[in-house]
């Protein structure tokens, strides 16, 4: 991570080339911390910003979360669920457009969660299912071993990290301390997520903001123009941010939206 530039005592902001036009903002540990509210400063700021520009939730939650946060937020453009997987309209509170796993390997998927008796959330474009009986049928967009250890949560990455056909990354759960898996299509994940939603708002990756602090962040803080870290992540999301703010209690998100995102926004919007 380099927070600053410094040379001969001198330390300033690097330098970011051109305007941000349009921000993607983490949920948990960034827009909310572990109580799961959205505090004055934090929704002010973020207020402040969609009033210039495009301002979208890129999480790793399911929809009923984001259709609830982007009311709360006053964010009506699509927004980016289920880690890249699916974009949603907020408004009419629907799927705009989502990459399914299918019945293959939906079922593989499943059937090893059960052998290891874990909890699971499967997301559907009808909803959001957490038994498979309940689920209507495999057009499954992503699926989540929840509740687990850390260890447990990072032998399941291991074991999948060479499929074929998925992507499977390890998530931290700041509401209970434990961790998760998630299961998409091989190639979809936050960092697709918002090329994808770049490519419907006209804006280009390199001309985005991106704030997160967890491992399913690590895709579009590499893919953005401007990632920022949030205090307190670990060292790798840290690593491949430009600039880091101050943690989730501290309303780092507020401080990260006036400091480094507003000054580079273009007049244009």
């Amino acid at each position: 991570m380099r927070p600053f530039i410094c040379a001969r005592n001198t330390c300033m902001e690097p330098e970011f080339q051109g305007v941000i036009r349009a921000a993607a903002l983490d949920l948990d540990g960034t827009i909310i911390g572990p109580d799961e509210r959205v505090t004055s400063a934090v929704k002010d700021a973020i207020v402040r910003l969609s009033a210039r520009i495009p301002v979208f939730i890129a999480t790793g939650r399911e929809p009923q979360d984001v259709f609830e946060y982007a009311r709360q937020l006053g964010l009506a453009g699509p927004q980016l669920s289920d880690g890249g997987a699916a974009i949603l309209d907020p408004v009419e509170r629907r799927h705009i457009w989502s990459a399914n796993l299918g019945p293959e390997l939906a079922s593989e998927v499943l059937t090893l969660i059960g052998e290891l008796e874990a909890r699971f959330v499967a997301t559907h474009v009808e909803g959001t299912f957490r038994r498979v009986s309940d689920i209507p049928d495999w057009d499954i967009v992503r699926i989540s071993a929840l509740d687990m250890s850390r260890e447990n949560a990072e032998a399941l990455t291991v074991r999948f990290s060479d499929h074929p056909r998925m992507s499977v990354i390890l998530a931290s759960l700041p509401y209970n301390g434990l961790w998760a898996v998630d299961f998409t299509v091989k190639g979809v994940d936050k960092g697709s997520g918002i090329a994808r939603m770049g490519e419907m708002l006209g804006v280009e990756p390199s001309e985005m903001a991106c704030v997160g602090d967890s491992y399913n962040d690590l895709p579009m803080l590499r893919a953005c123009g401007l990632p920022i870290a949030m205090g307190g992540a670990p060292e790798e999301i840290r690593a491949a941010a430009s600039l880091s703010a101050p943690p989730v209690e501290a309303d780092g998100l507020a401080y990260a939206i006036d400091r480094y995102i507003l000054p580079r926004v273009t007049a244009q919007h």
